[in-house]
């Protein structure tokens, strides 16, 4: 079950890809609040320094993925911010 929670914890911030990939597309992110981008990678940052303290393998992986993915959508959501720049 454990080997089961770390492919899941792994995986499941992928699931950013299809939002990064159709603001770089349209070249507009508008329809995102940056509040919301901005706020959800602070938290993730902020979530993971405890998550490596801990050990556990499943968190690590977990928040490891997160700020990765939660990185990239925050860099296109600033980035195309204004549509076509």
């Amino acid at each position: 079950m454990k080997t089961i929670g770390l492919w899941a914890a792994i995986i499941l911030p992928l699931w950013d890809i299809p939002l990064i990939v159709r603001v770089v597309k349209r070249k507009s992110s508008q329809d995102i609040s940056l509040i919301w981008a901005i706020g959800i990678w602070i938290t993730a940052v902020m979530l993971a320094p405890s998550a490596f303290l801990s050990g556990d393998k499943m968190a690590i992986g977990f928040n490891t993925m997160n700020v990765i993915m939660l990185t990239g959508v925050m860099i296109v959501t600033i980035k195309y911010r204004k549509g076509t720049q």
